[in-house]
Order: structure tokens, then sequence, then C-alpha cells
């Protein structure tokens, strides 16, 4: 049966804006032009370090195949809803696509930023987001107007803020949002290594003194709280429920009739209560039934050797 992750490798750029721009195809027959291609390739260089006044990024949740797998989600989220009879003009595509790239750049440090890692801006990261890809859109001439609508996008990731509440300048721009704030939870939940980047995703919550979390294993045994509580609420509520057009996309694209985002994030969540029965508070339990990515090996051979 065929699954999520192994349709498009989130951790290969050129797979990933390949699968983009056949997606974009899709859905308007009018062509991704240059600026598709330079803004997906100027963000990975934000990522690596190699853009002018930017370290590379050292957040190791908040990374760059995370980014790769949102943009994905939204671009997979915007073909779904355009199959369900809901109209974007190419240039609002493009907006969508670059709000799913600039959504965490704020976690990038610049140059001038020396101590710790990015993770220490973890709280009001989306507004530093938005002020990078603002500055980076005035520089390729997109409008202001565009701009801001972008900066709407990037809104409808922070938790915390409901979208009835940030001022869409249309019902399209709107329905993007929408989808933006989706495919930010969807894309890391449904992410075949998620519970293991749970364990990089405290450390970076930690160096933030985020409150909430007392180590990784309250991370662990709260994330199926978070799902419940919040994430399945915000997807079904603040963002009606539009995700299940995922399944349209997969449908036409790959000929499952299936809604492979759901099915994996419930897999992960699924495994992760049979860990807690399991293991009930022994942390190593955990990190020995935890072997995708090779992520424990790699941060906590110490613990499990």
């Amino acid at each position: 049966m065929t699954q999520l992750s192994s349709l498009v490798s989130g951790a290969n750029p050129q797979d990933i804006l390949k699968e983009l721009k056949y997606i974009y195809s899709l859905i308007t027959p009018s062509r991704a032009d240059d600026i598709f291609d330079q803004i997906f390739l100027d963000v990975v260089k934000i990522f690596n370090g190699q853009y002018p006044g930017f370290r590379a990024s050292n957040t190791k949740y908040h990374d760059l195949e995370h980014t790769h797998l949102v943009v994905l989600a939204v671009t997979r989220l915007m073909h779904g809803c355009f199959l369900k009879g809901h109209a974007f003009s190419s240039e609002n595509l493009v907006m969508g696509f670059a709000a799913a790239l600039f959504h965490d750049v704020g976690l990038i440090q610049a140059e001038s930023e020396q101590n710790g890692s990015g993770a220490v801006f973890t709280l009001g990261h989306e507004e530093r987001s938005i002020a990078v890809m603002a500055r980076y859109l005035s520089q390729k001439r997109f409008s202001p107007q565009t701009i801001a609508d972008c900066a709407a996008l990037i809104q409808c990731t922070i938790l915390d803020v409901q979208p009835k509440y940030i001022p869409f300048r249309n019902k399209e721009i709107e329905m993007l949002g929408k989808i933006v704030g989706s495919a930010d939870l969807l894309g890391q939940m449904a992410d075949r290594c998620y519970l293991e980047k749970l364990l990089l995703l405290y450390k970076e919550f930690e160096e933030a003194k985020l409150p909430g979390f007392d180590s990784e294993l309250d991370l662990l045994q709260k994330t199926q709280t978070f799902y419940e509580s919040v994430a399945q609420k915000r997807l079904t509520n603040d963002f009606s429920g539009i995700a299940a057009c995922m399944r349209l996309h997969f449908k036409d694209r790959w000929n499952e009739d299936r809604d492979l985002y759901s099915e994996a994030i419930e897999n992960n969540i699924d495994y992760l209560k049979g860990l807690i029965l399991r293991c009930r508070d022994n942390y190593t339990c955990y990190l020995k039934n935890l072997r995708r990515g090779g992520i424990v090996r790699a941060n906590y051979s110490d613990l499990i050797d």
C-alpha cells in the first residue's frame, strides 16, 4: 500500500521543486515562470547560509526539510481545493507557495546574531519571517498589496491566532490562508519521523524557555492531547475542514482514493499511544522504540547503548 513518505523525498530540494511545478501545472495552464524557481532556490540558500545576511539554519526541528514538507502540503492542498471547485489566480498560487517557503525563516539568525541558535526566536518568529519575506519580495518588485496578502497567509501559521481575526483582502486570500495554516500542521504531523523529531522540537522549546513542557518525555506524552485538542480542532473549525480536500489531490495525481496525510498522522498517533502504554515514564524505553531516520541514534546514543 502506498505511503505518503514514499512519493517524494522531503530531503531532496530538486525532487520537491519538480513535484511542486508539476502540481502547479495541474491547477493552471499558466507556466510557472522563473520567479517560482528563484524563490524556491533562494530560500534553500537562506537555510544553507549561502544568502547574504544570514547564518545557516541551526534549528534541528524547524529545518529545511520541515519547510519542504510544508510547501509540498500547501501545493497539494491547493490542488485538492481546486478540484473541489475553488479558483486561484496564477499570481496567488505563487504567493501561497512563497508564504509556505518563508513561514519559518524567522528562526534563522542574521549574520550579526551569534548567540545560541535560532530557537531563541521561537516566540514571535512568524513576525520575523514576515519581515524577511517582505524585504525579499519587495526586492523582486512584488506589489505592497501582494506582500500584505502574503503576510496574512503566514499569520495563519500562528497557533493562537484565529483566521477570523486576520483582515484578508478577499475570499481567495482567506482560502489560501486556511490552506497554509492547515498544511503547516499536516506537513509536520504526517512526517514519517514526526515522533523522533519531537525530541528535537523540545530542544528548541528549551532554548526558547517556552513554558508547558518539562522534558522530551513530557512533550511526547502531551502530543496526543495536542493533536486532539489543538490540531484537529484548528483544522476542522478555524480552517473549515479544507484538509479533507487532500484526498482529491491523491486521487487525481496518484490514482489513490485516500487521504495519505490523515492516514500518516493517525499512524503516528496510534504508535505513540502504544508507546505510552508500554513505556509509561521510562524515557529510555521510548528512545529504544523510536528508530526512524537515525535521529535518536545520532542525538541520544549515550542513553540507548
